[in-house]
C-alpha cells in the first residue's frame, strides 16, 4: 500500500499502481469526471500515470490555472495533427500552453497557412476530439527517438540534447508527438477551439535561425467557454490603452523622440500630477520625506548596488564622458541613489525609521519586439520609496506601507485583489546575492505581516527580486485579466553593500533593514491598467475635465462663462464647447471624451441660474435642473465617496 496526501492534509492509502483517477473517484464520481491534470510531488503527470511511492497528489480540474495548462497543450497535439494532414510534409517544432491558449512553431516550408483555411482546421480539431482518443505517454530510447524524426531537424535538435532514459512521446489518435507530458485523459474534453492568429517566429527565439510560423490557438470544455473568451477579447480591444489613450489625448510615441519613450500630452500630464499629489499627500502624512535625484549616475554606484550585473548587459550602454575611463549609466533604479542619501550623515536608532520618497525616472532597454504601449517601455516613473529602519521597527513599518497600497486601491476602484508572497526559487540560489540567514529573515517578515494583516495570500517561489522577497499585489481589473499593481520589498542586503549603518542603543553601529516600496509600480504602467479597468472612465475625481459646458447657442456664451467661473471657484475642473455645432454633436464629441458631466445651458438655465445635468453614458434618461450650488455638492459627494481618506 501506498500513502497518498492530498492539498487538504488528509491522507489516503491505495494499491501501489493506482492512478491520480483512481484517487479522484475515491473521493466522488462527480468530481473525478472534472479531474482533468495532476502533478505529483510537485512533477506534473498524466491522470493515468501509476503511482507506486508515498507522495502528495494535486488534482487539477478545469478551474486550476495547471487544468488550463494540460487542457491548451492537448489541443495544440490535436491542431499539430490536424496540419500535418492538410499540409503533408510540414516540419513540426514545439507546441506549449501558454496564457489563454497555446501555440505550434511549424515550418510550413513552401506551403502557406491563410485565414481562409481556419475554419476547416478548427472542424477538423473538433471532428478528431469527438472521437475521446486518450493521450498516451510512452518512454523511447534516444537512438528510437533520433530514427522517427531523422527527417526533422527540429526534433532532432532537441532530442540530441536530451539523456536518454528521458525521452517520451505521446500517442493520441493516430498522432505522435516528442513531449515531456501534461495531457488532459483524452480529446473528447475539447469541446471548443478557434485559432486566433498566425505569426512569425525565430527558432529558439533566435533571429539568426530559420523564422518559423506560429499559429496561435485556443481552446475550451465548452462552445459557451469559447463565446465568451471571444466577446471578452472584442470588449478589450475596446478598452485598449493605446486606443484610449490616443482618442482621450493622453499620450504619444515619437519614431524621433524613440521607441518605448512616451510623451505625455498636456491632459495625460495633468492625469499623472493628480495621482502623484493624491499619494503625495498620503505620504506626507505617513512621514516621507521627498527627495528628488539624478537621471544617470556612475558606472561604480550600480556595480555596488548589484544591479549593473542582473541589468547591464541587457540595458542601456555606459555613457563616457571626456574625463578618460569615466563612465556613467542612466539610472535603472532609484534605491542606490537613496541608500547615497542616507550615507550623508551618520544616524542613530532614535532616528529612525527614515523615509524617503521620490517620483523617479528610470530606464531599462527593452527589446523592441517587447514594448507594448505604456505596459512596456524604456523610461518610466517609480512611485519609489525606501525605508531604512532597525529590525525592530520592520514589522510595524512593513504593516504601514501595507495599509497606505489598501489606501491606494480603494481610491482607484481596485478591489479583487492577492498578494502574492515573492520567495528565492527553492534549488537555483545563484541568482540571489546575500546570505542565506538575512533572505530567511526577510521572507519571515513578510509572510508574518501579511498573516497579521488578513491578506489574501498565495506564495510563488522563485519570482523574488534578486536582493530581496516581496509582496506582491495581483489586482484582477474589470475583465478578470490579472495584473502585478504594487509591491513592497525587505532587504538587507543593499544596506551591506553601501555599508549604511545606524548607531544603537548600545552605543554599537548595527546595519538598518531597508524596504522598497511602490504602491503604483511604474506610473506608465498603472496608468495603462487603470484606463483599461475603467475603459477611461476614472473616477471623478482623477478625470482630467469633470464637466463641460454646452450653450444652445451663441447668445448663451457670457452665461456659460459665467458657470465656469463658479465652478473654477470651487476647484471643479471644466470647460466649454463654444464650437458652432448642434448641441447633438458637441454631446456625441463629450461623450468620447468620456466627460463625466455635460451641462447644458440655455434661455431658461440663464433665466433662472441653473443649468441642465446630462450625465455620461446615460443616453435616454433626461436631464435634471439644478443650481450651480447644488452641482458643486453633487460633485464633491462623489468625489468624497470614492476618494478614501488616509488615516495613520
Amino acid at each position: 500500500m501506498i500513502k497518498i496526501t492530498l492539498p487538504d492534509g488528509s491522507v489516503r492509502e491505495f494499491a501501489s499502481g493506482a492512478t491520480p483517477m483512481d484517487v479522484a473517484k475515491s473521493i466522488s464520481e462527480g468530481f473525478a469526471r472534472n479531474v482533468i491534470s495532476a502533478s505529483f510531488n510537485g512533477t506534473t503527470i498524466e491522470t493515468s500515470t501509476p503511482l507506486t511511492t508515498d507522495g502528495s497528489l494535486t488534482l487539477y480540474t478545469w478551474n486550476d490555472a495547471d487544468g488550463k495548462k494540460a487542457f491548451w497543450h492537448s489541443t495544440s497535439h490535436v491542431m499539430a495533427q490536424v496540419l500535418e494532414e492538410m499540409y503533408p510534409g510540414i516540419q513540426l517544432t514545439l507546441g506549449p500552453a501558454i496564457a489563454n491558449g497555446f501555440y505550434y512553431d511549424v515550418d510550413f516550408g513552401d506551403q502557406k497557412i491563410t485565414d481562409a483555411d481556419f475554419k476547416k482546421i478548427e472542424d477538423r480539431v473538433l471532428e478528431i476530439s469527438r472521437g475521446k482518443h486518450e493521450f498516451k505517454l510512452r518512454s523511447v530510447t534516444k537512438a528510437e527517438a533520433l530514427e522517427i524524426y531523422k527527417d526533422n531537424v527540429y526534433k532532432t535538435e532537441l532530442i540530441t540534447n536530451l539523456e536518454d532514459g528521458t525521452i517520451t512521446f505521446c500517442d493520441h489518435d493516430t498522432f505522435t508527438d516528442l513531449c515531456r507530458g501534461g495531457h488532459i485523459p483524452n480529446t473528447g474534453i475539447i469541446k471548443a477551439m478557434k485559432i486566433m492568429s498566425v505569426a512569425g517566429a525565430y527558432w529558439r527565439g533566435d533571429e539568426k535561425n530559420k523564422q518559423l510560423t506560429r499559429v496561435y490557438g485556443t481552446s475550451f470544455p465548452k462552445q459557451k467557454d469559447l463565446t465568451e473568451y471571444l466577446e471578452l477579447l472584442e470588449e478589450a480591444k475596446r478598452r485598449d490603452h493605446r486606443k484610449l489613450g490616443k482618442e482621450l489625448e493622453l499620450f504619444a510615441f515619437s519614431p524621433k523622440v524613440g521607441q518605448g519613450l512616451p510623451l505625455w500630452l498636456p491632459k495625460g500630464a495633468a492625469l499623472r500630477d493628480r495621482l502623484e499629489q493624491f499619494l503625495k499627500k498620503a505620504q506626507k502624512k505617513a512621514g516621507y520625506e521627498q527627495v528628488v535625484t539624478p537621471h544617470i549616475g556612475q558606472k561604480e554606484l550600480y556595480v555596488t548596488s548589484g544591479h549593473y550585473a542582473k541589468y547591464g548587459a541587457d540595458s542601456f550602454q555606459p555613457i563616457n564622458t571626456p574625463a578618460e575611463g569615466e563612465e556613467f549609466l542612466l539610472k535603472p533604479m532609484n534605491c542606490p541613489h537613496h541608500c547615497e542619501i542616507y550615507n550623508v550623515r551618520p544616524w542613530s536608532y532614535k532616528d529612525l525609521p527614515k523615509r524617503y520618497a521620490e517620483f523617479g525616472t528610470v530606464y531599462r532597454y527593452e527589446q523592441s519586439g517587447e514594448l507594448h504601449g505604456l505596459t512596456r517601455v524604456r523610461g518610466f516613473t517609480q512611485d519609489d520609496a525606501h525605508i531604512f529602519c532597525t529590525p525592530e521597527q520592520l514589522d510595524e513599518e512593513f504593516k504601514k506601507v501595507i495599509d497606505l497600497v489598501l489606501y491606494v486601491f480603494g481610491s482607484l476602484g481596485f478591489e479583487n485583489f492577492t498578494a502574492q508572497i515573492s520567495l528565492r526559487d527553492k534549488e537555483n540560489r545563484d541568482k540571489y546575492i546575500g546570505s542565506d540567514e538575512n533572505w530567511e529573515k526577510a521572507e519571515n517578515a513578510i509572510i508574518n505581516a501579511a498573516a497579521d494583516k488578513g491578506l489574501n495570500t498565495v506564495v510563488e517561489y522563485g519570482e523574488a527580486a534578486f536582493y530581496g522577497p516581496k509582496l506582491d499585489f495581483m489586482v484582477k481589473d474589470a475583465l478578470g485579466r490579472q495584473w502585478q499593481l504594487g509591491t513592497i520589498q525587505v532587504d538587507y542586503n543593499l544596506p551591506e553593500r553601501f555599508e549604511l549603518t545606524y548607531k544603537g542603543s548600545d552605543n554599537e553601529l548595527h546595519r538598518p533593514v531597508m524596504i522598497h516600496r511602490a504602491p503604483f509600480g511604474s506610473m506608465e504602467r498603472f496608468i495603462a491598467i487603470l484606463l483599461e479597468h475603467t475603459a477611461g472612465n476614472f473616477p471623478l475625481w482623477l478625470m482630467p475635465e469633470q464637466a463641460i459646458i454646452l450653450s444652445l447657442s451663441e447668445k448663451y456664451e457670457n452665461y456659460a462663462k459665467k458657470v465656469l467661473n463658479l465652478l473654477e471657484n470651487h476647484e471643479i475642473r471644466a470647460l466649454i464647447d463654444n464650437r458652432n455645432e448642434t448641441i447633438g454633436k458637441k454631446i456625441r464629441d463629450a461623450e468620447l471624451q468620456k466627460i463625466p458631466f455635460m451641462l447644458i445651458v440655455g434661455e431658461e438655465e440663464e433665466k433662472n441660474g441653473t443649468i441642465s445635468i446630462r450625465r455620461q453614458g446615460q443616453e435616454g434618461k433626461g436631464n435634471i435642473s439644478v443650481t450651480i450650488e447644488k452641482f458643486v455638492s453633487i460633485v464633491n459627494e462623489e468625489v468624497n465617496k470614492t476618494l478614501k481618506v488616509f488615516t495613520v
